[in-house]
């Protein structure tokens, strides 16, 4: 088994989770860290699931394997629940309170569970609820949900808040980093300590 810290997060196309990763990948190129990494991708501009795998300090290849992943971080709740096995037992999952209904949802009449029975199938892992939305709504632009989470999971990161921070400056277009910087330190309070 590899020695890394496994990252994977999750997500509904558009939410941002690719820019999430790309910002974990520069954190770690601050902090001269190896790391690895994929995302999948395939139909997100239609509303589909998207993955992205982090291994920080990882030798094995760039996906994690299910059961393998020290934190989830999941920008929608149903996601979250979709990719739960992919945690091992008793690790951290950071979770938008969000959910995004796919369209497939309602043309196939499929039962969606409702955000509490959601809440109790995660109940074995350690998990940090975030309204993501409404906190990047305050830092000032609702497109920083992504960074709101990553702010939320960074107690649970083997990286310095400061680098990550700065990764964020770097990665987020230029007129936007007062907002991301806030949308960060919102989502480092709602996040609480580890």
């Amino acid at each position: 088994m590899s020695s890394s810290f496994d990252i994977l997060i999750v997500g509904i196309g558009g939410q941002g989770t690719i820019l999430a990763s790309n910002i974990l990948g520069e954190a770690c190129l601050i902090e001269n860290r190896h790391i690895l990494g994929a995302e999948t991708h395939g139909m997100a501009q239609r509303g589909g699931s998207v993955e992205s795998h982090i291994r920080i300090g990882g030798e094995h290849g760039p996906l994690i394997p299910p059961g393998q992943a020290d934190l989830l971080i999941s920008f929608d709740l149903l996601e979250a629940l979709r990719y739960s096995h992919y945690l091992k037992p008793g690790k951290t999952m950071v979770i938008n309170r969000d959910m995004v209904h796919p369209t497939s949802v309602f043309t196939h009449k499929l039962v969606v569970p409702d955000e509490e029975e959601v809440i109790a199938a995660l109940k074995k892992f350690d998990l940090r609820l975030v309204d993501a939305d409404e906190l990047a709504i305050k830092a000032g632009s609702p497109l920083s949900q992504n960074v709101v989470m990553l702010g939320a999971a960074s107690s649970a990161m083997p990286l310095k808040p400061e680098s990550l921070l700065e990764a964020v400056k770097r990665l987020v277009p230029k007129k936007t980093i007062d907002i991301n910087t806030k949308a960060f330190e919102l989502g480092r309070k709602a996040g609480g300590p580890s």
